[in-house]
């Protein structure tokens, strides 16, 4: 993302792990609310179901207790290393490759969305199954059915194969190439037009709003897929049957007829409250700790 002096891949991947696992401290009980309002069906009975986030966080503490929020946890942050890690790291590898390639000095905008879909896509292999166990846990169904993570993992394997942790792969690449195409090319996009940054904190500013505006693009892009991969990894594997719910593109079709378009955005407002200044934070924890990690070079 920056022209500022190169740092080998592990600097880049402890950057990356540092900022994931803030972002996720802060902002993981607006993930559970995202994928409970998510995971919710036109067949869903009355009563049972959520009128919007603030719905969803009252009922949730006040039928299940405050710690609900946090169900599932585990995996993320054992996901958010290599994730957020992988996401930043694959992303200036990946322009540096295309910079070679395309015999280009500087970053521009259709690189920086190439280079971040191409990210997405290399992310996707690490995130699917730390992805598939937090949603089976946060579903409020799976309450009585898995003792934690580690049951979760052990039930599932057992009961549908080791290849069913990496069920949604394909939702899950489309999810993360559209958004990590919008978010750094939405973070290009705005560095260029703010004024310069003089001091550290007007950089700091500046890597707030372009984060933020990177992120809430993002999720703009690609909530519908992550409607799609949400019901897709929740549905057990059932040999001779084939799910309702089984690749990305049928089923954003199958949502749309069956429940209207506006539930392709279902549980968007946390998802954006959450990835757009999650999506600052991201950015200036990683910037910040590879600013420092370069003092410490000189």
């Amino acid at each position: 993302m920056s022209q500022e002096k190169p740092l080998p891949f592990i600097y880049q991947f402890a950057a990356g792990a540092i900022a994931g696992v803030s972002e996720i401290l802060v902002m993981y009980p607006l993930d559970v609310v995202k994928t409970r309002v998510q995971l919710q069906t036109s067949a869903t009975a009355p009563g049972e179901g959520y009128n919007g986030m603030i719905d969803c966080f009252q009922k949730i503490i006040r039928q299940e207790g405050a710690s609900r929020l946090y169900r599932g946890i585990t995996a993320p942050i054992l996901m958010e290393a290599p994730k957020r890690a992988t996401k930043f790291a694959a992303n200036d590898e990946w322009g540096k490759i295309y910079r070679n390639l395309f015999g280009m000095p500087q970053m521009t905008q259709p690189l920086s969305i190439l280079t971040g879909a191409s990210a997405g896509a290399t992310e996707s292999f690490v995130v699917v199954p730390f992805e598939l166990i937090k949603i089976r846990l946060q579903d409020k169904a799976s309450a009585g059915k898995y003792n934690g993570m580690i049951d979760c993992v052990t039930k599932t394997i057992k009961q549908e194969g080791p290849l069913a942790l990496y069920q949604g792969l394909e939702s899950t690449m489309w999810r993360h190439i559209v958004w990590n195409a919008g978010y750094f090319g939405c973070i290009f996009q705005v560095r260029q037009a703010l004024p310069a940054a003089e001091t550290k904190s007007g950089k700091t500013f500046n890597d707030i709003i372009a984060g933020t505006v990177g992120g809430t693009v993002g999720t703009i892009l690609n909530t519908p897929m992550d409607v799609v991969k949400s019901r897709i990894q929740n549905t057990p594997r059932i040999p001779g049957q084939v799910p309702k719910y089984n690749w990305a593109w049928p089923g954003v079709f199958t949502v749309a007829r069956e429940e209207g378009f506006s539930a392709l955005y279902k549980g968007f407002l946390p998802k954006v409250l959450r990835l757009g200044p999650g999506g600052g934070i991201l950015l200036v924890v990683f910037t910040t700790v590879m600013d420092t990690f370069r003092k410490w070079q000189v």
